[in-house]
């Protein structure tokens, strides 16, 4: 009898496995990153040949948080290899997602609230050095596409000097971001560890404070703490670039203010507006010109909150009010790509950007800067030499 329980409870086990892993898993990240079907969006004659010369890059996209082979091209989500090629991307940003509470908005989130990525490193079998450590959790992301690169069958180049931006056609080039800098847990030191691992751009919060300072979606909307400075100017020192994608508006205004004034940009965001969430989403007009005049760059998202309207139309709108306020070579693309966001179009879609600005009637060179140029100029002047 105790032999029959022993087997049945180990084959309720091993179906509850084999449900989390195919079943739960999967479906879970299908229905957090997903493609509003529209119908064919129209991409002029004019418009793919333009796409097709273009340097195209995208500075956020969360693809390395989930369980999938990112090298084969996948029926659910936003990125892998095979469609970055389809998109004609040459450099992609990928970011590490390492916290996020329970319930996450863009009003106001406690850094104390139950964390949904313990959820996705445990439910993903994850290794159990991340379950507790969210700096193991940067490290491992960093060691998945490490190994992408390895294999030279994948054409991909992980960019950690100026000088591995000039690949051949057919490389993409990625570049490492954190999503915030809780994973350096309080340790300074563990600026220059994750930039052994690869990494050379760091946001400094996500959707909570942390102990570099207050979250534009925190409780606080406090500006840096003395770590924070210390850890931005450890940044700096690394040739690192700052990204203020979450930063409260006093914690951007903090690095700002630095006499060091390096790098700094915002890799997926938008412009204020009339949308209601827009406002709590993104920084003031005079933040992201002071970014702007500094040289820095701004990546426009695709999603719902980022900007108003999420159809390539309204995608290009929101380019044009940036372009507006801060300038053509200030303004980029910037997804946010499966973050658990819900878009228009794929990365393997992107010439319906290209389309939509060229009837837009913007020049051949604008469309070149915004779509990658200005990503490029930046990353060459901000990588370790």
């Amino acid at each position: 009898m105790f032999k029959k329980i022993l087997i049945g409870l180990l084959a309720l086990l091993v179906a509850a496995f084999a449900y989390i892993q195919f079943i739960f898993v999967p479906n879970t990240d299908a229905k957090m990153n997903t493609v509003i079907d529209l119908g064919p969006y129209p991409v002029s004659d004019a418009a793919q040949a333009l796409h097709d010369t273009l340097y195209v890059a995208d500075l956020h996209a969360d693809s390395l948080m989930w369980r999938r082979d990112t090298t084969k091209r996948q029926s659910r989500g936003h990125v892998d290899l095979p469609r970055l090629r389809e998109g004609s991307v040459d450099f992609q940003v990928f970011s590490a997602v390492t916290k996020a509470p329970r319930g996450l908005n863009f009003a106001e989130n406690s850094a104390d609230a139950p964390d949904n990525i313990t959820l996705v490193a445990v439910g993903q079998l994850w290794p159990m050095r991340t379950w507790q450590s969210l700096y193991e959790r940067a490290a491992y992301q960093a060691q998945r596409l490490n190994k992408y690169e390895a294999k030279a069958k994948n054409n991909l180049v992980i960019a950690r000097t100026a000088a591995d931006l000039n690949q051949p056609d057919g490389t993409i080039v990625g570049l490492l971001l954190t999503e915030g800098a809780h994973p350096l847990e309080g340790q300074i030191e563990n600026v220059e560890r994750l930039f052994d691992e690869g990494y050379r751009a760091m946001g400094l919060q996500h959707f909570f404070d942390n102990e570099l300072g207050g979250s534009l979606h925190g409780l606080s909307q406090a500006g840096l703490t003395d770590f924070g400075f210390d850890a931005v100017r450890e940044m700096w020192r690394l040739n690192i670039a700052v990204d203020l994608a979450h930063a409260s508006e006093q914690t951007s205004r903090d690095v700002l203010a630095m006499p060091e004034a390096g790098p700094v940009f915002i890799s997926h965001g938008g412009v204020r507006d009339d949308c209601t969430a827009s406002q709590q989403r993104n920084l003031p007009d005079d933040v992201l010109v002071q970014i702007s005049q500094r040289g820095g760059i701004v990546g426009i998202g695709y999603f719902e909150g980022a900007i108003c309207d999420i159809t390539p139309e309204g995608v290009a709108s929101a380019i044009l009010s940036a372009v507006e306020l801060m300038g053509v070579e200030a303004v980029a693309l910037g997804s946010d790509y499966d973050g658990t966001v819900t878009t228009a179009f794929d990365t393997s879609q992107l010439a319906v950007i290209t389309h939509q600005l060229l009837d837009a009637n913007v020049s051949e060179a604008d469309i070149r800067a915004i779509m990658g140029q200005n990503v490029q100029r930046f990353f060459a002047a901000s990588l370790p030499q």
